[in-house]
């Protein structure tokens, strides 16, 4: 556990930078040609995707990166009304160290309240943060190649919009990291624990079945998604193991790859060597398939 908090530390120092270097040579006619220049590691901190004071995220570029260069974006938790990108810099800093040619989105969305559902608005965010790297790749210098790494509720977005709102096939992997995937599962609806029944009522959720189904991942994967990865906790009070396993049998049965951990003892989260197994894991399975 020091070891890993330590590296946490380490990395959030980390900044990489790669001087513009010039080479001469000689040509068959003796004049000098310049290399062109290489291009350096680039960092945008709360880049706007729309006029909402959310909808912003960072953006870490690789330096010498190319159109072919891979894009992972972070979608952090929060019971979709609160949360903040903030929460996920220990995923980017790790990557930025560990998958030094992959460029990284973290990303804040509009939250939900009161008079804001989270759906589709957060959907419609991620559709927009999309977007907009796609309209700026070349100013960017990036691949429309993405993959989602998500947490909690985050994670759960990072399903639902892989699985069904990837109409052009950019998403290459998604990461489930205790993600909700099945809002008709009797585990919700039958449940008498207030905690988890806030955190349904926190999503608002309509009961009619056909929207339970349109907000479940669950429902929305076909033979079509992506690679997925999934890590749940055996003792987690808010997602029910069998959001886990569901969507685990679920992926299998449609023949989709994917791979499917699940830590007895852990809840809504863990921290020393089941997280360093997370880690391991999520970055083979990104070398892999990203």
């Amino acid at each position: 556990m020091n070891y890993f908090i330590m590296k946490t530390i380490k990395l959030s120092l980390l900044f990489l930078f790669v001087s513009i270097s010039f080479i001469s040579c000689s040509s068959d006619n003796n004049q000098n040609q310049e290399e062109p220049t290489l291009i350096e590691y680039r960092e945008e901190l709360n880049v706007s995707y729309g006029s909402d004071n959310d909808q912003k995220f960072d953006i870490y570029l690789p330096a010498n990166r190319t159109t072919d260069t891979k894009v992972l974006i972070l979608v952090h938790g929060g019971g979709w009304t609160s949360g903040d990108k903030s929460d996920m810099n220990a995923f980017k800093d790790i990557i930025l160290s560990d998958l030094q040619d992959i460029a990284v989105v973290n990303i804040n969305y509009r939250l939900a309240d009161q008079n804001n559902q989270p759906y589709p608005m957060q959907i419609n965010d991620i559709t927009s943060v999309v977007n907009h790297l796609k309209v700026n790749q070349s100013e960017y210098v990036i691949s429309d190649t993405f993959g989602f790494i998500g947490t909690s509720a985050g994670a759960h977005l990072s399903l639902l919009w892989s699985y069904a709102f990837d109409t052009e096939n950019d998403i290459t992997m998604v990461c489930s990291i205790v993600g909700p995937t099945n809002f008709t599962d009797p585990a919700y609806l039958n449940n008498t624990d207030p905690a988890l029944q806030e955190l349904i009522d926190l999503y608002g959720i309509n009961p009619a079945i056909n929207y339970l189904e349109e907000v479940s991942p669950y429902h929305q994967a076909t033979t079509t998604a992506p690679p997925t990865i999934l890590f749940y906790g055996g003792q987690d009070p808010l997602i029910p193991t069998t959001q886990g396993t569901a969507m685990r049998d679920k992926l299998q049965d449609l023949g989709v790859t994917h791979e499917f951990t699940l830590y007895p003892n852990a809840g809504h989260g863990w921290i020393g060597l089941e997280l360093i197994d997370t880690w391991q894991k999520l970055k083979l399975f990104t070398e892999t398939y990203l």
